[in-house]
């Protein structure tokens, strides 16, 4: 075989695709599958009409990239906004594909991040924010394991704890992200709670349902988010409260502590509280203290740092906050979040501006941007300074 050949070939059966109506990252991703069904098929006899080939292979690989999405855009429509409380309905061939692209050939990461990509509807750029990595490294990734799965067979599909990473993931980003999948991530992790007798996956469950309940909440008539501490509690869903709570406390009953049940612990003291006053942040504290034994993760110990500073004030918040890498997104907002209770509204301010420009998404921005504007008219006060 001729890789050379296939490599001259890349460009033209690209500009093939495009022009016939593919866009351009599908349509590489198709001439990458095709390309390495010539690198394991062709051998020392390419066709006579290798560009030929590469074309039809290339377009065929892209029309059913097309209607695999189209599919799951139509089961995403036909899930409510709101899941339905209870056992859940009748499965579909989704939740098997997630088993599917979580390979045992791959690593977690790289099953997750393709399963993101291919089944979640998320874009590159979405995935390498939920990693902390830069955009390129996680397109390589990306492109690594399509090309280990492709060469392998599907006959082992992947574990559990892979898939409930995807599934945590999805749901992430349809909460606070720019894809509405959090229905569909419930949806799902109802189906796998149902098949399988997990006391993780039962955790899983009933942190979404916990967060879910909250949703009304989170943001204004006007779009604009609203802080936990400032939310309506009025408006947060009892019945899934009342569901992930009983469901978590079944598989706490279990004594298999997992990350899943630990978050859906701490979840369901913030809803348990009538007040935001009321909420009993020295028990939040323990928890996510379990959390950092079990998973030292940088974002456990940034959300521990807020929960510190509530339990034992700003100061002691920002001494915890002294162990977290600065560059971590949201970094900046929870160090102006502690600034600003210990009265240093200067430094609060300019954090503020900081942690907007590195926010995530555009309504985090304008939240920040808002918290910014407010210290500086504070600071601008007559008598200040």
């Amino acid at each position: 075989m001729d890789e050379a050949l296939i490599r001259s070939l890349t460009p033209a059966v690209l500009g093939i695709l495009v022009r016939r109506g593919a866009d351009f990252a599908a349509a590489e991703d198709a001439v990458q599958e095709a390309l390495i069904e010539a690198v394991r098929g062709w051998g020392a006899d390419p066709p006579r009409d290798p560009k030929g080939w590469l074309v039809t292979v290339a377009w065929r690989k892209f029309l059913d990239a097309a209607r695999a999405d189209t599919a799951r855009r139509r089961r995403e429509d036909l899930v409510d906004q709101e899941p339905e409380p209870g056992p859940a309905a009748a499965a579909d061939d989704t939740l098997q594909l997630y088993f599917l692209c979580a390979h045992p050939s791959l690593s977690p990461s790289s099953a997750v991040a393709l399963t993101l990509r291919a089944l979640g509807g998320l874009t590159t750029r979405q995935i390498a924010q939920a990693y902390l990595v830069p955009e390129a490294t996680m397109a390589q990734r990306i492109s690594r394991a399509k090309r280990t799965v492709s060469a392998g067979r599907f006959d082992r599909p992947g574990d559990v704890a892979t898939v409930l990473r995807v599934l945590y993931l999805v749901f992430n980003e349809g909460y606070s992200g720019d894809v509405d999948l959090a229905a569909e991530a419930i949806r799902l992790t109802r189906q796998l709670a149902a098949a399988i007798d997990h006391p993780e996956v039962a955790g899983l469950l009933a942190l979404m349902l916990l967060h879910h309940a909250r949703r009304a909440g989170r943001t204004a008539p006007d779009g604009s988010l609203v802080p936990l501490a400032e939310q309506d509690r009025s408006r947060w869903d009892t019945g899934l409260i009342a569901e992930g709570v009983g469901i978590l406390q079944a598989a706490l009953a279990r004594d298999r502590l997992g990350e899943f049940q630990v978050q859906a612990a701490i979840a369901a003291l913030h809803a348990d509280a009538p007040t935001a006053e009321e909420t009993d942040w020295v028990q939040i504290v323990e928890w996510y203290d379990e959390l950092v034994r079990s998973t030292d993760s940088p974002v456990v110990r940034l959300n521990r740092a807020v929960a510190v500073g509530e339990a034992d004030g700003p100061r002691a918040g920002l001494a915890a906050l002294g162990a977290v890498d600065e560059f971590l997104p949201r970094y900046a907002a929870v160090a102006a979040y502690l600034h600003e209770r210990d009265g240093d509204l200067a430094t609060a301010a300019r954090l503020y501006v900081e942690a907007a420009h590195r926010a995530p998404n555009l309504a985090e921005r304008d939240h920040l941007t808002r918290q910014a504007a407010r210290l500086n008219v504070r600071l601008n006060e007559p008598g200040r300074g």
